[in-house]
């Protein structure tokens, strides 16, 4: 039979324990990976101004350190214009950045292997690597820094932008915030 004392004593060991456990699972999280990364886009969250638009979309992302790679997939629907090209960009809320990587594009203007955008509605996947990653180098990310390119998205600098051809600087956008 226990005393009062060791009772105590054994509930705080416990605790002690099940906090280790819980911190260090949320620090091997922070470490590695960003899991279920969703982010809803719209013509509101655009740039230099907000778009009243028909078009919508979605963002979904996994981030993997260890293996250097994100998963993700895009769908768009109802957009005003034909898609042109889909891209994450450097820059905050209500800020304009350049491509850090391609997601699709028609415009013949992404690296080799960038894949064509469908038609709206549509949903595209892909894994971008080092290799994804171009820049931009204006704003201190270099071609392949694949590191930095998910800090910026940790750092919440990072969004997803859907550009079309009635809306050529973008329709739909969303700010790839993890918290």
């Amino acid at each position: 039979m226990f005393t009062k004392r060791a009772r105590v004593m054994a509930i705080a060991l416990v605790a002690g324990a099940a906090m280790l456990v819980t911190t260090a699972g949320s620090a091997a999280l922070a470490d590695n990976d960003i899991d279920g990364l969703r982010v809803r886009l719209s013509g509101y969250q655009e740039d230099p101004l907000a778009l009243s638009t028909t078009g919508s979309g979605q963002f979904r992302a996994l981030v993997n350190n260890s293996a250097q790679e994100v998963g993700y997939r895009l769908s768009y629907a109802n957009l005003e214009g034909n898609i042109t090209q889909a891209h994450i960009h450097l820059g905050g809320r209500a800020q304009s950045g350049g491509i850090m990587v391609f997601l699709c594009t028609n415009a013949g203007n992404g690296p080799a292997g960038t894949q064509p955008c469908p038609a709206a509605p549509a949903t595209i996947t892909g894994t971008i690597r080092p290799a994804d990653v171009i820049g931009p180098a204006a704003q201190g990310i270099a071609a392949g820094q694949f590191n930095e390119f998910v800090a910026a998205i940790r750092a919440g600098t990072a969004y997803v932008n859907v550009h079309s051809s009635q809306y050529p600087a973008g329709e739909i956008r969303a700010q790839l915030d993890h918290h």
